[in-house]
């Protein structure tokens, strides 16, 4: 297997208030993958992500926080692509093209299904500004809790990853590796659902995702 890719696109400047942010946050994260990456990588992966984030965001207040759960997310992909054997955690990737709706659903009920026994993670080709707010409600009416919930884009750290990669709106929005088994969810988007729509579309991705989490666990 190749190496994995290190990020190489120039961030953008950070807010003054965000860069100390940041800053704590790639000393923190440096420690943590201390003798997995060099701390210049891990810096470089920080500020890439709030840069990214950056492009899509509404409100900034907690950007620099979610720059740096991005980051760590990333590079917790990046450590499992490196050294693949060594980590005995399935991980799962739900691509959607905006990161707002079904992908993120699905991702939601594997993570509440499998705990800590799958690494879950969602993306989208073109990210949208918020998770739809009626999917968290959703969620939320099924005892099922989001967590800190953001549209992110598909990066090829978090692809080269996953064991599984599942797709919706298009099955050829990523291209997967040889290692990864690729599944398309013919799921309906949120965009334009009605209440019932969108009840529709959680039953039918609640099992969905329980079948999936049979399947992995056997």
């Amino acid at each position: 297997m190749s190496e994995p890719t290190e990020p190489t696109a120039p961030a953008e400047a950070a807010q003054p208030l965000d860069t100390r942010v940041l800053a704590r946050t790639v000393e923190h994260l440096a420690e943590r993958y201390a003798g997995v990456f060099p701390p210049e990588l891990v810096e470089r992966v920080v500020f890439e992500s709030y840069a990214t984030l950056a492009r899509t965001a509404r409100v900034r207040t907690y950007l620099a926080s979610m720059a740096g759960h991005f980051a760590d997310n990333r590079l917790a992909a990046l450590a499992h692509a490196k050294d693949r054997d060594a980590s005995g955690v399935v991980q799962v990737l739900f691509v959607g093209v905006h990161d707002t709706g079904p992908a993120q659903i699905a991702a939601a009920l594997l993570a509440h299904y499998a705990q800590d026994t799958v690494e879950v993670r969602s993306a989208g080709v073109l990210p949208g500004p918020a998770v739809d707010p009626r999917a968290l409600e959703a969620l939320a009416a099924r005892g099922v809790e989001a967590g800190q919930v953001y549209p992110k884009p598909v990066t090829d750290d978090v692809v080269r990853a996953a064991d599984r990669v599942i797709t919706f709106g298009s099955p050829d929005a990523v291209a997967v590796y040889e290692h990864t088994v690729h599944q398309h969810w013919d799921v309906a988007d949120l965009q334009d659902a009605g209440p019932e729509q969108v009840e529709a579309v959680v039953q039918e991705l609640d099992d969905r995702v329980r079948a999936l989490w049979a399947e992995l666990q056997g």
